[in-house]
């Protein structure tokens, strides 16, 4: 495949841009390549600077669960241009999706609009302390929940795939209270809360780890978080930016029957545009000002042609049987993918929830973030650039998600599973 035009513009943006990316998995340093400039997309595929077509399992990092460039949501964009871009004022667009929201999502009973996952998370750490009158906010290893200063310790996603554990410039005094702890490992949780849950003012977690390859709760997980959570008067976040509308239209909540006091939400809600938010419980979305005294505030929050993508993104959705084939599709490619694991004798681990799914080149079941890290990264970045090769575009990452969207039709599937075959017996040797 011819990758010149690509490689130019790889030059160029080196000098004008840090890296010469805006986010820096995009670099494709972790699977040894250079990262190939999309010039367009529609459907399930998207077509690189130099004309070459990739079946594209990145969906934008997870918003085009449609698809690139699905009719009904290219027709909402192009219907609100017709009043404007942005007005820095309310709007019924706004209170539509928000609408949207509440009811799809168990938990939320009041939301606010952002504009980053990022923003949401920071949001909803702020609200939690204010609320709570605490300062200590737990996380966990491998969970990644944007870059604010005070979250970014023991992140997955970019931050593993770079090797580092967090980032210079970020404070002591922004991380001196956030904690870190294993991922499904109830028995620290339960001892951790038992001995800080008074001064703790929130838990915050994905619900299915999406930033460290796909690894599912436990079912004991989650409850053992509502449970300890509730026992300690501490706000319960899910961070819902990847899963919120992917693995159900409530999200993991709805999937796994628990209720957290506060959720992050992006990517899908703003059916491919920059949108996100965070909602709960109504007395402490209430503590949000101007109703109350927690500040947050921002220019292009509601943004009009966001809030458009994002209500016609929701609306079909809601279209029943979609998840039912989404999840077919997703399970035809993971069981062709572990078909062509075992031809070619390569230890391997897929978890899937849903249209996520991760590849782990280990033996060994993957739970958490240390499991995570036991994979062969030197056999993902074959796996990579061999799927490049044969025309399917994957994140360049062992800590990414694949997401199928509802654009992929079963003959690409199968071409997947294809090429995924032909690769396996390449690197498998």
């Amino acid at each position: 495949m011819r990758r010149n035009v690509s490689e130019r513009l790889f030059a160029r943006a080196r000098q004008a841009i840090p890296g010469g990316v805006n986010s820096p998995v995009r670099a494709c340093r972790s699977v040894g390549t250079e990262p190939l400039f999309i010039q367009k997309a529609t459907g399930c595929r998207i077509f690189d600077a130099d004309g070459n077509a990739y079946i594209d399992y990145v969906g934008s990092w997870g918003p085009m669960i449609l698809g690139h460039r699905p009719p009904e949501v290219i027709s909402a964009i192009e219907g609100v241009l017709e009043r404007g871009t942005s007005f820095g004022a309310p709007t019924d667009l706004e209170v539509e999706l928000a609408e949207m929201v509440i009811e799809a999502v168990p938990s939320v009973e009041m939301v606010r609009m952002v504009n980053s996952g990022t923003e949401a998370a920071m949001s909803a750490i702020r609200l939690a302390r204010a609320v709570t009158g605490r300062d200590l906010v737990i996380k966990f290893d491998g969970c990644y929940h944007g870059h604010a200063d005070t979250l970014l310790v023991e992140a997955g996603s970019g931050v593993a795939t770079l090797g580092i554990q967090a980032s210079p410039g970020v404070a002591d005094g922004c991380v001196q209270n956030t904690l870190s702890l294993p991922y499904n490992d109830v028995k620290t949780l339960t001892e951790v809360v038992s001995e800080k849950g008074d001064t703790t003012a929130a838990i915050i977690v994905e619900p299915v780890a999406g930033n460290m390859g796909v690894v599912p709760p436990r079912p004991e997980f989650l409850t053992a978080l509502r449970s300890l959570t509730e026992k300690h008067g501490i706000v319960l976040i899910f961070d819902e930016v990847i899963t919120g509308f992917r693995v159900d239209y409530g999200g993991a909540q709805a999937l796994y029957g628990i209720r957290p006091d506060l959720t992050c939400m992006g990517k899908i809600i703003g059916g491919g545009l920059p949108a996100a938010a965070y909602g709960g419980k109504r007395e402490i979305m209430k503590e949000i000002s101007p109703e109350g005294p927690v500040y947050q505030a921002g220019t292009l929050s509601g943004n009009p042609v966001a809030m458009a993508a994002g209500i016609a993104t929701l609306k079909r959705l809601k279209q029943s049987s979609f998840y039912e084939t989404l999840e077919a599709r997703s399970a035809l490619l993971e069981k062709g993918l572990k078909q062509g694991l075992a031809k070619a004798g390569i230890p391997a681990v897929i978890n899937r929830v849903g249209s996520m799914l991760g590849l782990f080149f280990t033996d060994e079941p993957v739970l958490n973030f240390s499991g995570a890290k036991k994979s062969n990264v030197r056999l993902f970045a074959g796996y990579y650039r061999g799927m490049l090769e044969h025309g399917i575009y994957l994140a360049p990452s062992q800590y990414e998600a694949l997401f199928v969207s509802s654009a992929h039709a079963e003959s690409d599937i199968e071409a997947t599973v294809q090429a995924a075959e032909n690769v396996f017996q390449r690197i498998g040797t």
